[in-house]
């Protein structure tokens, strides 16, 4: 167990983030900004790295809060006058503070520095400071440096036999953004396996080389979960629809419709589900999508073609397509803003999707100038790093109720 003086020298930041995590707490950032864009941008990378977030627009009631509450990171803006950031810095001395303190200014160093060098002589850790107006990477550097939020998965291969035999199988969720309101519009329920040595794995640990009947398998799964999930979101009072993804042709032999009779969603309350179509296993047979999705619809059942845009040129003629949402593949969203082609791209596969009535979805969203991009475009929506990444339940549902509880900003 380190010392009081331990955990008050520069360095022992990641052990005590390491303590936090042994003892199940979540890693948590203070952002203290009176520009509220500032506080949400930071707010939504930490959110989308497992941590959890609470701004504050002025210093006082910042310092009002520090005292009784716990974190790992403060971000602290240093203005044109630094008193009041100096007098956070006392605080955070005062109380011992043991997390990193980021200062961040329009100015740079010249309003830094001074500010800096106050916390250096009381032996807090002070990162290196950044100046306004930074990037998401900028962001993700510090978190990874200070090995905070959810660690990657490990390297590692098994077999899905064993995973489902083992009952390895778990769920993870990913927020589905409304990219223009900044509302939680559906939610992405995706497969991991919890390994007892080699911890959570991604799919492309254990579903390489799978059977169909591996593949029918979880995807029941999934939509058990799913269906579970929802009522459980449905408690908290988030009503969006569930999203999951397969092959079309074991969509085509799951017998959905039996299915969830068998699980009895409410009717009343049910969101919905949405069936993520993988581009390649549509486009060369939509009518066979048309039909699947008119057997699907009673049971509040729609289907989305996922991961859109090299197959455009195949289905930009077609009279009707049964799509309730087309999601536009990570190779098209990353650096939109900045590539002509990738720009057309998106701009073609969201006009397509509102022809038909369908909502447009960016995947793999990083960075926020793609995001401005896109919404000038008139995306619906969008998932990726930059708004959420997958999380197991309980990291999905604290958040949640964070959000639920935090006070309504500008």
């Amino acid at each position: 167990m380190p010392t009081q003086n331990q955990k008050n020298q520069p360095g022992a930041t990641a052990e005590v983030i390491e303590m936090a995590r042994a003892a199940g707490q979540t890693p948590v950032c203070f952002v203290v900004d009176e520009d509220s864009s500032i506080r949400h941008f930071v707010s939504l990378i930490m959110q989308g790295a497992g941590i959890d977030t609470q701004e504050f627009a002025d210093g006082a009631s910042f310092r009002e809060a520090v005292g009784s509450q716990r974190a790992d990171i403060v971000f602290v803006d240093v203005p044109f006058d630094s008193g009041d950031p100096q007098k956070s810095v006392l605080a955070l001395a005062e109380i011992k503070f043991s997390g990193a303190i980021q200062f961040m200014s329009n100015r740079g160093s010249i309003a830094i520095d001074p500010v800096k060098a106050v916390g250096e002589q009381r032996k807090l850790r002070v990162l290196p400071g950044i100046k306004k107006p930074f990037d998401t990477a900028a962001i993700q550097k510090i978190i990874k440096d200070l090995k905070l939020g959810m660690p990657p998965p490990v390297a590692a291969r098994i077999v899905i036999d064993d995973a489902i035999a083992n009952n390895w199988i778990e769920f993870w969720y990913q927020p589905k953004i409304d990219i223009r309101r900044k509302k939680l519009i559906g939610v992405e329920c995706l497969a991991r396996a919890r390994h007892p040595q080699h911890g959570v794995l991604p799919p492309s640990a254990f579903m390489p080389g799978a059977r169909d009947s591996n593949i029918t398998t979880l995807a029941e799964k999934a939509v058990a979960d799913a269906v579970r999930a929802s009522t459980v979101f449905a408690g908290l009072g988030v009503h969006v629809p569930m999203s999951i993804n397969m092959p079309m042709d074991i969509l085509g032999k799951l017998r959905l419709g039996e299915l969830l009779k068998e699980l009895k969603p409410d009717p009343m309350s049910w969101p919905g589900l949405i069936v993520d179509l993988h581009e390649k296993s549509v486009i060369h047979d939509v009518p066979a999508a048309i039909e699947l999705a008119k057997t699907l619809e009673p049971h509040n059942v729609k289907l989305a073609l996922d991961d859109f845009g090299n197959g455009y040129n195949g289905v930009a003629k077609a009279k009707a397509l049964p799509f309730a949402e087309f999601k536009i593949g990570r190779a098209f969203v990353t650096d939109c803003s900045s590539d002509k082609m990738k720009s057309g791209t998106c701009k073609n596969v969201i006009e397509l999707a509102h022809k038909f009535g369908a909502s447009a979805i960016a995947v793999g969203v990083e960075r926020g100038s793609d995001v401005l991009t896109l919404a000038g475009m008139g995306c619906d929506g969008g998932q990726g790093y930059l708004l959420g990444q997958p999380m197991p339940e309980t990291r999905f549902v604290s958040l949640l109720r964070l959000r639920a509880n935090l006070p309504k900003t500008g």
